[in-house]
């Protein structure tokens, strides 16, 4: 079962941009109404990555020229039909000598200042990556200490959109480094652009686009999201957007067919009578329903019912069902016909209900309500709880409900637009505002929520495929690897946290652009949000700067054992606290592993061969393995499976 959502979020203030539209003469006839604007990015104080061309996007009025001046160098451009243009400038070397902007069409002029160049990062991912500063490791200290201009840093304003946007839904400002700017920043994307400052001695801006409990799949491109999931699931968003009653609608045999298959055939949306029901206790989170089985378990799905008497007039005005803040999920029937599925932790449901739905006399609602982690359920005041007629009065529901414990213990599919786990929702409004900005690379710390979710090793080829299609081929990637959390392994078993972990190492291994930072040592088995980001930080720099990471190579059968080889290490290979290293199985297959006692040997660690049948090697195979199996810099040996080869 997942235990992967985001305990707390964290909102992040955001300045306007110093720099606004200056007009400098009437606009010629028929453009008057575009406003010229460039991509939100290009704003006072703005970092350019060295050595790549620039390409500098916006609007204008369509057709129309379009001057611009970076420093000294000139480029035009027209725009399409559309308004779209972009000016191209040739690449440049490092620079803390700041240039200005400047960039005219139609009557209308821009002019920002103080741009640098340097390396820029963008660091994505869930809760991990927007873990801020101020809770990290000695956070408040090293936010007070920090004094550096040249160390730049944006945070993008966490919203979703159902199409690729050209603006962020807030406007964002670069900010040096100092005390105000840092202590609310993402502490693990600070630390690694800290570092790369000391090591550098460049201009580092640092782009942080994060949101906790965010699955992988909200951050994919368009595109990825097709060719991943098809061209329907996208269409589907396209119909959300102007018809979600007849988009759930069409989800809505996905969801039936789950509940069916994982409760026995029961239809309660049909039949609510086939099952029992309680009274609901109180309007709150189900911990707080002392006496009932969810006072101490509250994951799993479950039925909410309320019964709205209505008279003949207020069935045919047809209504909206609101039911508040409901964690995680819902699916939401009156008289058996689906009319929401939201997810959402912070978001009210507010349902339009047609009057072809509706009768007069009692009609059923009937909510199911499904929670992932920690606390579920009702998560806003009774008041909350309407059915608000058509054009007429407010029925309040804060009384009457019941509620029954569906027994499935699977979760139901997600819909392609859900909030968090919807296909692209995130990158349509936080990464595809930053156009075609070349970067330096990309930081990658997410998984958490998509442990138990099969094919993350797809996932996550085509996000880095889609980030270098936009930000430039040769993107450096680097991916975190799952820190240590949960339950410790006494016996060898399956962790779908190491599966995960070795998918992101599949991945890496796959690709030279990429670097694989392993956390696995310095997580918290209890928290799911470890605090020690400086030290992740300080090997997210090393890789960025193109240092080897450890990865195992191979795992080859030779006279006495199994050697296993491994790459990426410098000053050989130690064992901490033992005779040799800890945590590696052999396995006859998945579920048949046992441990095995191991020595360092150069570079590489030679497993005992005790005479059984063996065709894989795992190593620190739990959701929180204790390791100790390091390179001479303290890199950790990273999770991984390998089968065995001669």
């Amino acid at each position: 079962m997942t235990r992967h959502r985001s305990a707390a979020r964290w909102a992040v203030g955001i300045a306007l941009a110093a720099a606004t539209p200056v007009f400098a003469a009437a606009a010629p006839a028929g453009t008057a109404s575009v406003t010229l604007t460039l991509g939100p990015i290009w704003i006072d104080h703005a970092v350019i990555q060295r050595d790549a061309p620039i390409a500098i996007s916006g609007i204008a009025a369509p057709g129309a020229a379009v001057r611009g001046v970076l420093g000294t160098e000139q480029a035009t451009a027209r725009a399409d039909k559309a308004g779209a243009f972009t000016l191209r400038f040739a690449p440049r070397s490092a620079s803390a000598q700041g240039v200005d902007l400047t960039v005219e069409s139609a009557g209308q002029q821009l002019a920002y200042h103080d741009l640098v160049v340097g390396d820029v990062w963008l660091c994505s991912g869930q809760s991990n990556m927007e873990f801020p500063v101020k809770r990290a490791l000695n956070g408040e200290m090293d936010a007070m200490m920090a004094n550096d201009p040249l160390l730049r840093m944006v945070t993008v304003t966490k919203a979703i959109a159902y199409a690729p946007q050209t603006q962020f839904a807030a406007p964002i400002t670069w900010q040096g480094a100092n005390r105000a700017s840092v202590t609310d920043f993402s502490a693990s994307c600070y630390y690694m652009a800290r570092d790369l400052r000391k090591a550098l001695g460049v201009p580092v801006g640092a782009i942080h686009a994060s949101w906790g409990g965010s699955q992988l799949r909200p951050w994919l491109s368009p595109e990825a999201g097709a060719a991943l999931y098809g061209a329907a699931e996208v269409a589907a968003i396209k119909r959300f957007e102007s018809d979600p009653l007849g988009a759930v609608t069409a989800f809505a045999p996905r969801w039936e067919s789950w509940y069916r298959d994982a409760n026995g055939g029961s239809q309660p949306w049909l039949k609510p009578d086939d099952i029992a029901w309680q009274p609901v206790p109180r309007i709150s989170g189900w911990l707080a329903w002392d006496g009932t089985p969810l006072a101490t378990k509250a994951t799993g799905t479950v039925w909410l019912r309320r019964q709205v008497t209505l008279t003949a007039a207020q069935a045919t005005a047809g209504g909206v069902l609101a039911l508040g803040v409901l964690d995680d999920m819902d699916a939401t029937y009156v008289n058996g016909r689906v009319v929401g599925n939201s997810f959402g932790w912070d978001y009210e449901r507010e349902y339009k209900v047609p009057p072809a739905y509706l009768h007069a006399g009692v009609n059923e609602v009937m909510v199911a309500v499904t929670n992932t982690y920690a606390n579920g359920g009702f998560a806003s005041t009774a008041d909350k709880l309407q059915w608000r007629v058509t054009g007429g009065e407010t029925m309040s529901l804060a009384e009457g409900w019941r509620f029954s414990i569906a027994p499935a213990t699977s979760y139901p599919p997600r819909t392609p637009w859900d909030a968090n786990a919807g296909i692209g929702v995130m990158h349509n409004r936080m990464i595809a505002p930053l156009g075609s900005l070349a970067l330096k690379g990309a930081a990658w710390y997410q998984g958490e929520s998509d442990v138990d979710t099969p094919g993350y090793q797809d996932r996550l080829k085509a996000l880095i495929a889609g980030w270098r299609t936009r930000f430039g081929k040769r993107l450096a990637v680097e991916v975190v690897q799952l820190a240590n959390y949960g339950p410790v392994g006494t016996t060898p078993g399956a962790s779908s946290w190491a599966g995960l972990r070795n998918d992101q190492r599949a991945v890496v291994a796959g690709d030279p652009l990429t670097r694989l930072v392993s956390a696995i040592d310095i997580g918290e088995r209890t928290d799911i949000h470890p605090a020690n980001k400086p030290l992740l930080g300080m090997r997210l720099a090393l890789a960025a700067q193109g240092k080897a990471m450890p990865m195992p190579q191979e795992a080859m059968r030779e006279a006495g054992g199994i050697r296993v080889r491994f790459t990426g290490i410098e000053k050989g290979l130690q064992a901490w606290s033992a005779p040799g290293p800890i945590g590696f199985e052999l396995c006859e297959t998945s579920e048949a592993c046992r441990y095995a006692a191991a020595r360092i040997d150069g570079d590489s660690v030679i497993l005992t061969d005790d005479g059984r049948p063996a065709t894989r090697v795992r190593y620190a195979w739990a959701d929180s393995p204790v390791v100790n199996l390091f390179d001479g810099r303290a890199l950790p040996i990273p999770g991984f499976e390998l089968p065995i080869s001669r």
